[in-house]
């Protein structure tokens, strides 16, 4: 029997993101947000500021934008970040960005950070960070030009995505994988019940949704 997260009282939950993926993640966990809110938020990480810091407050900040227009909903947000050392490597949106985070990535060991933020209609907020690695195995030119003139990463975060063409030269993962393509399910899963979600069937949701 497959069971998903319900709300209390059937209040309103709303995604306070535009990524897809973390929409097919949700609803392959058998979560379906009621409305899809995107926050629009200045992203500029601070001097000096950690990855790990960056992540989690830029997943508390669009939580919290999106609850000041939804005050009597549950709001997720989250943020991913791809870090080489203490660098934060771009959300590539140019080949040529690609390639250097590429250049980057190859032969090394890489973390991926993933803040996570839920705010509830009572004020009450719960927050986590997930933290996940990543190794590429060396990259030739050759296999660089390919990724860069597939498209597989334009628009993520360090130019890759994990669950496309870039698996081909990923040689090891350790932490969350989820958290990788973009919102930890098991993180999710743990704030939304101390939040007061509760089990139910899946097929009843299925129905319920339409």
């Amino acid at each position: 029997m497959t069971y998903f997260l319900n709300a209390p009282q059937d209040i309103p939950f709303i995604l306070a993101s535009a990524s897809p993926r973390r929409v097919e993640l949700l609803k392959s966990a058998g979560l379906v947000p009621d409305k899809i809110v995107p926050a629009d938020i200045d992203e500029q990480n601070l001097p000096s500021e950690r990855p790990r810091d960056y992540a989690l407050r830029m997943a508390v900040e669009k939580a919290q934008a999106i609850a000041l227009s939804e005050p009597t909903s549950f709001i997720l947000a989250a943020d991913t970040v791809v870090a080489s050392g203490t660098q934060i490597l771009p959300k590539a949106e140019t080949k040529a960005q690609i390639k250097t985070c590429l250049d980057r990535l190859s032969g090394r060991r890489h973390r991926v950070y993933g803040g996570i933020c839920l705010v509830c209609p009572n004020g009450n907020s719960f927050t986590r960070l997930s933290q996940s690695q990543v190794t590429f195995r060396r990259l030739s030119e050759q296999d660089k030009q390919a990724l860069c003139a597939s498209g597989d990463g334009m628009g993520k975060a360090g130019g890759y995505a994990i669950q496309g063409l870039s698996a081909l030269y990923i040689r090891a993962i350790s932490g969350s994988y989820s958290n990788i393509v973009g919102l930890d399910i098991y993180q999710v899963a743990g704030l939304m019940l101390a939040a007061g979600f509760s089990y139910g069937h899946f097929e009843k949701a299925q129905t319920e949704n339409g």
